[in-house]
């Protein structure tokens, strides 16, 4: 039986020697290389931060434009021909003229209600008497005590005035101031009712067109920041609170919440998209410091909204939490042992964390 060996064995004694061959150079390359020698390789430092107590702020931040807000146009009413119109620029206040008609100053009053019939005979009651009552009273004319009833003993709802004897005089008073005939009442289209200060921001008509008509548009008179947020979103912004604001030079200035519209934007398909788009509202924000924006007339910014505030709580970098296998989070050591904990709230690389153990200035390891 001892013949010569077939091919079959051949081949596998050189397979066994190949094998074996790979196996002693890759033992060599692992005995060559550093530390693995016999002996174990040091152990890499460990990296550690500590336990700080802070604060921590859920925030999110929106992209916005800086301007003078969303444009408002004023429309005439009554009879008459526009004689004369403002400048685009030009600012308006309470008591001042907006626009003339026949030559005639028509007025801004500040309010949410126009003045939408005669006014003219006391006893009348009406959300656009109190208008015409707080304006002259801001104005510094006297008018007078507000009655709760009516001349026939009805209560007065509130934001709701009675037009009375004082009241008519204030008017007078006020007519003769703008060189008009002190007649005490006061019609349609002779006043014009605005929520607040304004900014002219388009002129839409000319000398010689109807009174009845788009006259100018109007934007708020400082500048602001728009920003439109998702309608289910919007829930958590609060009208005063404070934002920060990064300008287009990456620097921070500081904001407070104006206004939150009550009109939802949106919601239909997107031209093109052939999807929906979702409804938005828009929030208007109002810088704090007026000269950092002042060089500015239109610019994207970005606003942080802070929706909940965590105060004086103990915190760690998130890459200090480890994952336990059954289930939760726990801080490792420097000696090797875990300290469970519970987490609360994320912020900024940050996570609040409470637990037995879990003081303040405790060191933890944390990844590099």
């Amino acid at each position: 039986m001892g013949g010569r060996p077939t091919r079959r064995t051949a081949i596998l004694v050189a397979l066994v020697a190949v094998v074996v061959a790979v196996g002693a150079g890759v033992a060599a390359l692992i005995l060559g290389r550093p530390g693995t020698d016999g002996t174990a390789s040091a152990a890499p430092p460990l990296t550690t931060t500590t336990v700080k107590r802070t604060d921590l702020s859920d925030s999110r931040s929106l992209g916005g434009t800086l301007g003078f807000g969303p444009e408002r146009v004023v429309k005439g009413t009554g009879e008459g021909i526009v004689t004369r119109l403002p400048k685009v620029g030009d600012t308006v206040a309470r008591g001042k003229p907006l626009y003339w008609v026949d030559d005639q100053p028509v007025p801004v009053f500040f309010g949410d209600v126009p003045i939408f019939r005669t006014l003219d005979k006391p006893g009348l009651v009406g959300s656009d008497v109190r208008v015409v009552s707080d304006n002259l009273a801001a104005l510094g004319y006297q008018t007078g005590t507000r009655p709760t009833r009516a001349k026939d003993g009805a209560r007065i709802p509130a934001g709701q005035s009675l037009l009375t004897d004082t009241l008519v005089a204030a008017i007078k008073k006020w007519q003769q101031a703008l060189d008009r005939q002190p007649t005490g009442r006061i019609e349609v289209g002779q006043v014009v009712v605005l929520p607040g200060p304004v900014r002219v921001s388009a002129v839409k008509a000319v000398p010689g067109d109807p009174a009845a008509g788009e006259l100018v548009a109007v934007t708020e008179k400082v500048k602001l920041v728009t920003v439109a947020v998702e309608a289910t979103e919007v829930g958590s912004i609060r009208v005063g609170a404070t934002v920060a604001i990064t300008l287009p030079d990456t620097t921070e200035s500081p904001g407070r919440v104006a206004s939150i519209s009550h009109t939802v934007d949106g919601g239909g398909p997107e031209s093109g998209a052939g999807q929906a788009s979702p409804p938005k509202v828009n929030v208007l924000v109002t810088p704090a410091r007026a000269a950092d924006v002042a060089k500015l007339d239109a610019a994207a910014v970005q606003v942080a909204f802070t929706a909940n505030t965590r105060r004086n709580v103990l915190a760690v970098p998130v890459g200090a939490l480890v994952a336990l296998r059954e289930g939760g989070h726990a801080l490792q050591l420097p000696d090797g042992g875990l300290v469970a904990v519970e987490t609360g709230m994320f912020s900024r690389g940050l996570v609040e964390v409470t637990g037995d153990g879990v003081t303040e200035g405790l060191t933890v390891v944390t990844a590099a």
